[in-house]
This record gives structure tokens, C-alpha cells and sequence, in this order.
């Protein structure tokens, strides 16, 4: 938590949260803002430019752009997180799993994650809704499982770092179960990876779910989506050349935002681990502390310490003798000449 905190401090993750806080309203209550009904037709006003009654223009059945951005706002950003959501369950848990629960898991979840790698996400998911029916959850569910293996290996190899950590050796030795040590002292390292890669992810999603509404998948038309806007607009280029740039524009501000805050917290918690370094770093007297040995902090040189006059004794110089020696140490030199 403390890293989401940094990354708050950032002016960048700012702005990002900013927008991001415009869309999820836009999604949230784009229905309501929007001055028109998104589905009513007007033939009489097909593909007027923008205008102070309908601000973004009309489509080629006469449809306020401005309504139908915003109604559309909802599905693609809900179809994104609903691919996400699937992802991390099917992910993260695995990930985890595989660390604790001995090699079988292990061997089990790699091999299934190895699996979802090499399907692409268009191909996969025009099967499973061939299969399932042409449906927007379908499509995200299939969405989410080609996520998960990014989750998965995100989660596995934090949590490798952490199982040999020496709290959580000492905290198996103390008698803690599992899920104590997983809530306690691992979830809490591992929640500002996940944070960026939800972030990124999300933004992945969207422009895949994007893709696939401008296929005719996951959202039938006439109903608005980002994806659905943009195919349509693309007939109608001769008469509107700007008109795609508005879905595009939408898509590709909420992708950007989304790696700015993803980049954001990434560097948050570099910035955490470097401070947690410096601090566990030990102190010495020598070795590129900036004090001499035997010196004092803010003292001079002690005697036999680089000479009377307090130098460090050059390089290849023999070693200085010290001023004062015992009287053993004086009669055994004299013995042995």
C-alpha cells in the first residue's frame, strides 16, 4: 500500500486517475449524461458535422455520435474488466499455488499456462463464441483465460522471491499456517505487481475487446460500443474523414492513461525496493564510507593511523608500523635480527 501511496505523490499518476475517473463515470452514467437517445434514428440529420445540437455530429442513420460515445462507454470499459476479473482468478491463485502446494501443482499450472501462451486472442475467441453463442460474456470469459498465464507468471515469480524470505521461514517455524503467511506477509508484497499489471492488462483488454466489437463479436449491433462505432464509420469516410478519430481518439486516451498509471506505480515501487536497500545497507568505517580508519566522525586522525601528518599511506607503500609496540613483540625482533 505504501507504493500506491508514492505513486499517488506523482503528477503523472494524476492525470491518469484523472481521466480514468472521467471514463468509469462516462461508463458508469453515460446513459444518463447523454442529450440524446443513442438508438434513435433521425434520416433527415444523416452525417451532419458537429453542430451546437448534436456537438460531436450524427452517424449515417442520423444518431447523436456524442450519445452513442457515451452509451458505448459502458460496455467496452465493463467487457474489459469483466476479461480482467476472469484473469486474475484464474491467474493469481494458480500462481501462488504453484509455490506452495508442492511440484505436481507446479508441473500441472505451467504446463496449462505454457498452453494458453501460444493461442492468440482473436482466433480463440471468435471459437469460443462460435461455440458458446455470440454473446459478450462468452467473449470476455474467453478473453480471461488467455489473460490468466500473464497473471499467473506475474504472481509466481513474486512469490518465489518471497518463499525463501527469512520472515516467512520464520513465521512457518512459529507454527503459522499457510493462509496466515499468504495474508500477512505475502499478498501485501505482491499487490503493487499485480496493481501494474492490472493496469496494463486492462488496457490490453480494451483493445482487444475493441477489436472484437468491430468485428460484430461479444455486442450485436445496434447496440453502441467503441469497437462498433469505428466499423461503422469506416464506410462512410468520403463523407466524414474525421469521424473515426472519435472512437479512436476515446480508445486510445483510456489505453494511454492506463500505462501512465501502470509506469507510475512501477517506478513507486523500484523506488521502494532502492530505499529498502540503502536502509539494510550496513554502515562501515572503511571501504567508501568517506572517514578515514581510525578517524572519528568529524574528528582528525589517530596516531599510527596514515602517518603523522594524517594521510592515507600511498598506494604500493609498505605498511606503517605502529608507533607503540609491546615489549614481546620488541624482543622478538631483536632475536631475530
Amino acid at each position: 500500500m505504501r507504493t500506491l501511496r508514492r505513486a499517488w505523490r506523482l503528477p503523472s499518476a494524476r492525470i491518469a486517475l484523472a481521466v480514468l475517473a472521467l471514463v468509469a463515470l462516462a461508463a458508469v452514467a453515460g446513459g444518463a449524461l447523454a442529450p440524446y437517445d443513442p438508438l434513435a434514428q433521425a434520416p433527415a440529420d444523416m452525417l451532419h458535422g458537429p453542430s451546437a445540437a448534436h456537438l460531436l455530429g450524427t452517424d449515417y442513420l442520423g444518431r447523436d455520435v456524442l450519445s452513442r460515445l457515451l452509451a458505448g462507454t459502458g460496455r467496452s470499459v465493463v467487457g474489459a474488466l469483466e476479461a480482467v476479473g476472469a484473469a486474475m482468478l484464474l491467474g493469481i491463485v494458480p500462481g501462488i499455488a504453484s509455490v506452495w502446494l508442492g511440484r505436481t501443482v507446479e508441473w500441472t499450472a505451467q504446463r496449462a499456462a505454457d498452453t494458453l501462451m501460444i493461442m492468440p486472442f482473436t482466433v480463440f475467441a471468435i471459437a469460443v463464441v462460435g461455440a458458446l453463442g455470440n454473446g459478450m460474456h462468452q467473449a470476455m470469459l474467453a478473453l480471461g483465460v488467455l489473460f490468466a498465464p500473464l497473471y499467473f507468471r506475474v504472481t509466481r515469480a513474486a512469490a518465489l522471491g518471497l518463499r525463501q524470505a527469512q520472515y516467512v521461514e520464520a513465521a512457518e517455524l512459529m507454527g503459522a499456517s499457510r493462509w496466515w503467511i499468504l495474508r500477512v506477509h505475502v499478498w501485501g508484497k505482491i499487490l503493487p505487481t499485480v496493481a501494474v499489471t492490472t493496469a496494463q492488462a486492462v488496457g490490453q483488454a480494451l483493445l482487444v475487446v475493441a477489436s472484437l466489437t468491430f468485428l460484430g463479436l461479444g455486442v450485436q449491433p445496434p447496440a453502441p460500443t467503441w469497437g462498433g462505432m469505428l466499423a461503422s464509420d469506416l464506410g462512410y469516410l468520403a463523407q466524414q474523414p474525421w469521424a473515426p478519430l472519435i472512437p479512436g481518439a476515446a480508445i486510445m486516451i483510456t489505453v494511454g492513461a492506463l500505462n501512465i498509471l501502470a509506469d507510475a506505480v512501477r517506478d513507486s515501487g523500484a523506488a521502494d525496493d532502492a530505499v529498502a536497500v540503502s536502509s539494510a545497507t550496513p554502515v562501515r568505517g572503511s571501504g567508501g564510507s568517506g572517514v578515514l580508519p581510525g578517524q572519528a566522525d568529524g574528528g582528525a586522525p589517530g596516531p599510527g593511523r596514515g602517518g603523522p601528518t594524517g594521510q592515507e599511506p600511498t598506494a604500493g607503500a609498505a605498511p606503517h608500523t605502529p608507533l607503540t609496540t609491546r615489549p614481546e613483540e620488541a624482543e622478538q625482533r631483536v632475536t631475530t635480527g
